[in-house]
């Protein structure tokens, strides 16, 4: 986290350089043979956010002929308006369909449905502002295969980063990304990709202090139950990534309908977390071998900074749009600055209706669904 001291610094220190103005050009939004495309499949989306900035966008059900036939189209198009000037930035998992139609590829894939580390949203912007500074002619191409919020975050933390870094001339095409953004990208992205950008905006601008003291999480309480069954409650357990690597897995907990407003999951002792943090609740079907997503929630300890956080419905992955959870639902997470058991905690102990399986030795617990995300394999296709 570094990174953003110094580059507030650098703004401070040169915010009067000068970025070479760019002359308009008429450049319309799709070409004809793309928009001919789009008529007959609806599978891509191309989009001037602004005149340097090209959105495309692919739905995760297209048709892989349909898909690899667009990009070719789309390949041709650029090359014909821009040259050598565009530089794609493949927000998707690799494939070489990509790279041998595209000269120029930088790769900063995520899963789908999922934000990127703090880190990676940085190395992004400044990849952009880097290529979009070295000639007023270069475009930037964002590549995207699945839900357009990887596209929302890019050009949501770009008009941030742009804003305290850029000149005045592109004052137009900040507007313009913030049209695009709350148009295209609001109504359909997870609480997870607004709070990151919002991170992102609050470490550039100095609003968000750094919080670089270790965290330990003991509890997740769940205050509210979800009705995953029949007859109602559900049977969940938890998946904990740091730096999108398991570290932590739960038992599975038996909570019948309407015999509980709340659960508390404890993890004795504190499970020491830095960084980028994901935690996944699942539902475990009964006498089913399948495996259902409660919520999900992706948060970066440096910008935290009270030890007992709250996560409403609305910040809740995949929970925020599921009528399954109750909308008073809430998940509370308590941390403290060390591994020790924290004392006076004894209310949060669940009533005698709750069971816990601690067999995570089950390969549907074990299975990790981002193993594969370089291989073609999504979490969203959950």
């Amino acid at each position: 986290m570094v990174f953003f001291q110094q580059r507030r610094d650098r703004v401070l220190e040169g915010s009067t350089r000068v970025i070479p103005s760019i002359q308009p050009r008429p450049l319309p939004i799709r070409n004809m043979s793309v928009s001919r495309t789009m008529e007959d499949s609806c599978e891509l989306d191309l989009v001037y956010v602004t005149e340097r900035i090209i959105a495309v966008s692919f739905p995760s059900t297209a048709n892989e002929e349909n898909f690899r036939s667009n990009l070719r189209e789309v390949a041709q198009m650029l090359k014909s308006k821009h040259g050598g000037n565009y530089l794609l930035f493949n927000l998707s998992e690799r494939r070489p369909d990509i790279t041998k139609l595209h000269a120029k590829v930088l790769e900063f894939g995520w899963p789908d449905l999922h934000t990127p580390a703090l880190e990676k949203i940085c190395s992004i912007c400044k990849a952009m502002d880097t290529w979009l500074n070295a000639d007023p002619h270069n475009v930037v191409v964002l590549h995207n295969k699945g839900n357009r919020g990887r596209i929302g975050v890019v050009i949501a933390a770009y008009m941030h980063y742009s804003n305290i870094s850029a000149s005045a001339d592109q004052a137009l095409d900040r507007f313009a990304m913030k049209r695009f953004y709350e148009d295209k990208i609001v109504p359909i992205g997870q609480p997870s990709q607004r709070r990151y950008v919002h991170y992102f905006s609050g470490l550039l601008s100095g609003s968000i202090k750094m919080n670089n003291k270790p965290l330990f999480l003991h509890h997740v309480i769940m205050h509210g139950i979800p009705n995953f069954e029949s007859k109602g409650g559900c049977r969940p357990f938890l998946r904990i990534y740091q730096a999108m690597q398991p570290v932590y897995t739960s038992g599975i907990y038996n909570i019948p309908g309407d015999s509980q407003t709340s659960v508390c999951i404890t993890i004795e002792p504190g499970l020491l977390l830095k960084g980028d943090i994901l935690l996944k609740c699942y539902h475990k079907k009964f006498r089913s071998p399948a495996r259902d997503v409660i919520f999900r929630v992706q948060f970066h300890t440096c910008a935290i900074h009270d030890l007992g956080v709250v996560f409403g419905k609305e910040d809740l992955d995949d929970a925020f749009k599921d009528d399954r959870f109750p909308e008073y639902g809430k998940v509370e997470f308590v941390f403290s600055y060390g591994p020790e058991k924290i004392h006076g905690m004894e209310h949060l102990e669940n009533g005698p209706s709750v069971s816990v399986d601690y067999n995570t030795s089950d390969p549907l617990i074990r299975w990790d669904s981002y193993d594969n995300f370089s291989g073609h394999r999504e979490d969203g296709m959950e």
